[in-house]
């Protein structure tokens, strides 16, 4: 594919990440911009991943509604390359099943499975933000006897990826604001060009009443409020330009953090803009972890990094101690989980509260109910 057709679909997914899509639509449209730039067979496979655990949340394809057990088992519990995880975790965040291999695409179980359907090269891409937080994954194909896919596909993808990571995280947010499955889930305003309000979900005067400098009270919105406003609908209207979504961090009143998101919507010629409000609180594997094992918090730690497929010397860098501390808590991590290897504590802590959130937002697609990004506790 020409520059030209690569620049135009990269501005199309820059624009797409800012106008607060639902998770599907979004996928839709992006997989649309994808076509333009690098062909690919069938439907691209599109994933969200948890930052925390790197671990699958969902899976969406329009030719493959549900996602096969066999492949879950293998990504999980079997030896293999181009593993999600494993190329989430890499310096370039993309990864091609013929390279990972070094050429010998045959030797990789990866390979046989996808044959199985027709499919012959595999790309695998992180989607991940500018800020390093992996929201996705996607992964595309082609059928025996096309090209490989090439330095200028990977470029392309790899410059894609930042905003196909930022467009996921919007779209959970949006989703969760519209559709709370938590009481500390974000909350959503949206507000006319006139900078009115349009319409809110509940809840979220709680978050409004806490920001500084406004009065909810007398209808006054907080200043931050405006300002990421202002940013989403100034940068809606630079169509040539590639920029990154409005996202702002205010420190609450009463001492918390804020993230304040700005997307615009556009439906009926008209034109509005969201503002999502979410705490800035860690990942929540923590607390789904304590609830369901009694971890620790220093076992926990040891667990979000196994489980992101770190070795024993890296989590000792990352948590400033020993390697036989390391072993030491993932002993009794082991105890507490019942299994006897890291790789069964992965494949326990997936099937136990991230495949139910995969076939529960797969269940989700097909009735157009907004996706969840995080796992579930109950097993």
């Amino acid at each position: 594919m020409s520059g030209y057709a690569k620049r135009r679909a990269l501005i199309r997914i820059a624009q797409l990440s800012g106008e607060g899509l639902d998770l599907v639509s979004f996928w839709r449209a992006s997989a649309e911009a994808v076509a333009r730039a690098v062909p690919y067979y069938m439907a691209p496979c599109w994933y969200t991943i948890d930052p925390a655990s790197l671990l699958v949340t969902s899976h969406f394809s329009e030719d493959l509604p549900e996602l096969p057990a066999e492949w879950l088992a293998a990504e999980y519990y079997e030896d293999d390359v181009n593993k999600l995880a494993d190329v989430a975790r890499s310096t370039t965040g993309i990864s091609t099943l013929f390279d990972a291999t070094e050429g010998a695409p045959s030797s990789s179980r990866r390979w046989h499975e996808n044959m199985s359907y027709g499919a012959d090269q595999e790309m695998i891409a992180a989607l991940r933000t500018s800020r390093g937080e992996v929201w996705g994954a996607l992964g595309l194909y082609r059928e025996p006897g096309q090209p490989h896919f090439d330095p200028d596909d990977l470029s392309f993808i790899a410059a894609v990826a930042p905003y196909l990571a930022e467009g996921a995280r919007r779209s959970l947010l949006v989703g969760e604001a519209t559709d709370p499955e938590t009481p500390d889930g974000p909350g959503l305003l949206v507000l006319s060009s006139d900078w009115n309000i349009d319409s809110l979900t509940p809840g979220v005067e709680r978050w409004l009443s806490d920001l500084p400098d406004g009065d909810w009270g007398a209808g006054i919105l907080p200043s931050a409020v405006l300002a990421v406003a202002g940013q989403a609908l100034r940068r809606a209207e630079l169509p040539d330009e590639t920029v990154e979504t409005a996202v702002s961090r205010v420190r609450s009143k009463t001492g918390t953090w804020v993230i304040l998101h700005g997307a615009v919507l556009l439906s009926d010629q008209k034109r509005r803009v969201a503002v999502i409000v979410e705490p800035a609180h860690p990942a929540r594997i923590s607390p789904m972890l304590m609830s369901a094992y009694g971890l620790t918090g220093r076992e926990q730690d040891v667990t979000r990094l196994v489980l992101q497929g770190n070795a024993t010397t890296e989590i000792a860098s990352a948590l400033r101690v020993s390697n036989q501390t390391v072993q030491q808590h993932l002993k009794s991590v082991f105890d507490k989980t019942g299994v006897h290897s890291r790789r069964d504590l992965v494949g326990k802590v997936f099937f136990s509260h991230y495949e139910p959130r995969v076939r529960d937002n797969e269940s989700r697609a097909l009735v157009a109910r907004p996706l969840r990004g995080e796992p579930m506790t109950g097993g």
